[in-house]
């Protein structure tokens, strides 16, 4: 494996650490930790596929830090209103703070914008990314702030923040009425679900959502007993009991490459949740192929509705072979 540049960095003596507690904001699975001691780490993430990664590879892990970090490491993610987010809460915590990250993902961009506010103490470029170091910093206007968009609340970083999708305007507009205890996998900051609850039929609605700070917002946005909140990698939650249907607009990205392979795990997953009689709804993008997965899972299969970039699916009567 390349060395990354943190690992480059503490080796090149361009930067050094303070000893003590190192909290990593944000790190996705696979990004290299290996030039940090593992007892002093902790990192700090809202999603909960991340979390579950870095607690199996023998990591602490944590929502938030309060006090007691020598340095902060920060990962960039591409939304610059959430890396300036990190950026602020990782500051209010530790004196030194780190920020590493992939040109594509807009570093230049973040790097201009923190010594336009503060000055850099140093930066190492290498492999299409800069890591750069700050000390003593603090930006208290670049916290997270919630804006209202139609009525519900989103944060930066979250799917979709400024608008619902397209995928979902176009699964909302065909969706029946539903009936009993549904799930919504992927469940975001809520736009499909407050549309499930509209149906008085519906007994209980599971949000499913791997990322807490949406799924924040989620809980906000929903003022209604019958809605249960689950963070969680919605490929490997179960629900406490059958289901008579689960809705879900599926992620389709990895980081910026595109994983049709976890569209195809949401389709399975909702097949092994529901009910010998149960029904999935779900939008996907139209080029990505999904038929063999939903044939192999589903006795009945109908495109039902859709837009010139999105079809809306609804899956019959879950296979028992796949429970």
């Amino acid at each position: 494996m390349t060395a990354s540049r943190l690992t480059l960095a503490l080796a090149d003596g361009a930067i050094a650490l303070p000893e003590g507690r190192i909290a990593v904001f944000g790190p996705p699975p696979g990004y290299d930790l290996s030039a940090l001691p593992k007892q002093n780490v902790i990192v700090v993430s809202h999603d909960a596929v991340a979390t579950a990664h870095w607690q199996d590879a023998g990591f602490a892990t944590a929502r938030a830090v309060t006090g007691g970090i020598a340095a902060a490491l920060v990962v960039l993610p591409r939304a610059k209103d959430a890396a300036k987010a990190l950026i602020a809460e990782a500051t209010a915590s530790a004196p030194r703070v780190l920020v590493d990250g992939q040109k594509l993902d807009g570093i230049d961009s973040v790097l201009k914008a923190v010594r336009a506010a503060w000055p850099v103490a140093g930066s190492f470029a290498k492999a299409h990314g800069k890591l750069f170091w700050i000390d003593g910093a603090a930006f208290p206007g670049w916290a997270a702030a919630a804006h209202d968009i139609g009525g519900f609340v989103t944060r930066p970083g979250v799917f979709s923040a400024d608008a619902p999708d397209k995928g979902s305007l176009a699964l909302a507009e065909a969706l029946p009425p539903l009936k009993g205890a549904v799930a919504d996998l992927g469940a975001g900051w809520g736009f499909l679900a407050r549309q499930i609850l509209a149906a008085d039929s519906v007994t209980a609605l599971h949000l499913v959502e791997a990322d807490a700070v949406a799924l924040d917002c989620a809980r906000e946005n929903l003022a209604d007993p019958r809605a249960q909140f689950h963070w969680a990698d919605a490929t490997r939650w179960q629900p406490p009991a059958r289901l008579d249907a689960v809705v879900s607009n599926p992620p389709f990205h990895t980081g910026r490459a595109g994983d049709p392979d976890l569209g195809r795990a949401f389709i399975a997953a909702a097949a092994r949740m529901l009910a010998p009689s149960g029904s999935f709804w779900m939008v996907a993008n139209r080029h990505l192929p999904y038929e063999a997965e939903l044939a192999a899972d589903f006795a009945q299969v109908d495109e039902v509705a859709g837009t010139s970039g999105f079809k809306v699916i609804h899956a019959q009567r879950p296979h028992r072979h796949r429970r």
